[in-house]
């Protein structure tokens, strides 16, 4: 595989040889100690892309992560397996290795994965699978209800992306799976009346569902730094089920990368939880809390706001 140059984006990436930046001045809030970035990818250079995958992003490694934990403030995160990985999860484990147990990992396994390799996945700090439709489709929807149940025992969840139509038409399916079920990236809700909108709202009613309310720069018409269409279906789902939802930042922002929508700031990014959670123990439920219950984190262990 052929390296890429890595790029410097704003909000993004940095050079490996730039000194890590102090927390970021524009922080609109203190971000509390423990604080939690739910979705982010990695691009390790020792770790082959899949063949034909779509995102070929610039590399991003653990220590360009770091830095980015410094500017925003956060101090747990969670390290989401990428389509471009496809059933490799070793990028994964092998982060997973070197942040320890501030982190937790998403991988992307299908029906031919064993029972061994699902203990050492778990060893490493796996606590979920990633179903993806739309950018190669590694996990069928008809393998769906076998992996819940043999990831049921582990307490695993089902972590889902994909486009709107398959949502709401998988949904019943997905009230059905017998462990907790969390969306993507707002469900790629960019209003409170849309019919994917609903289908999260009623996974959430469901006592199992959970939403991830981070992406707000890839759907909608709404720009930096307000993203007005996604903030309205993050502030719905907050309002309706604050003890479901869960922030991340999706760096190091992989559709961006590849020019399907432009880059976003990650400041601006965690800045839109001052208006989406104006209330600062809501913010920390968001950020600190509702991730400890779901990812398993020990609340007496909470790491220090970087």
């Amino acid at each position: 595989m052929q390296i890429h140059r890595r790029a410097i984006l704003a909000g993004g990436l940095a050079l490996a040889a730039t000194p890590a930046a102090a927390t970021d001045p524009r922080l609109a809030f203190k971000v509390p100690d423990g604080a939690c970035d739910c979705h982010h990818h990695l691009y390790d250079p020792r770790f082959a892309y899949m063949p034909g995958a779509r995102l070929k992003p610039p590399f991003a490694t653990v220590a360009d992560y770091r830095k980015l934990q410094k500017k925003i403030g956060t101090s747990r995160n969670i390290i989401v397996q990428p389509s471009t990985y496809g059933i490799n999860n070793a990028c994964v484990v092998d982060a997973l290795h070197q942040f320890g147990d501030a982190a937790r990992g998403v991988c992307v396994v299908n029906s031919k994965v064993s029972d061994g390799e699902l203990k050492d996945l778990h060893a490493a700090g796996v606590r979920g699978v990633r179903i993806q439709f739309g950018l190669g489709n590694p996990v069928g929807a008809d393998e769906v209800m076998p992996l819940a149940r043999r990831i049921a025992g582990m307490g695993w969840h089902i972590q889902c992306n994909m486009p709107p139509e398959q949502l709401v038409a998988m949904e019943k399916l997905l009230l059905s799976l017998p462990v907790p079920v969390i969306i993507d990236h707002l469900g790629r809700a960019v209003d409170t009346s849309g019919p994917q909108y609903v289908s999260v709202r009623r996974l959430l009613d469901s006592g199992h569902g959970w939403v991830k309310v981070s992406g707000a720069y890839l759907y909608g018409k709404g720009t930096a730094p307000d993203y007005a269409d996604a903030s309205a279906a993050a502030m719905g789902y907050i309002r309706h089920a604050p003890e479901r939802c869960v922030w991340g930042s999706d760096w190091p922002h992989p559709d961006a990368t590849s020019g399907r929508v432009p880059m976003p700031d990650d400041v601006v990014l965690i800045n839109l939880l001052a208006k989406w959670a104006p209330d600062e123990k809501l913010r920390h439920r968001i950020l600190v809390e509702n991730p400890e219950a779901f990812y398993g984190f020990d609340p007496a262990k909470r790491p220090r706001a970087r």
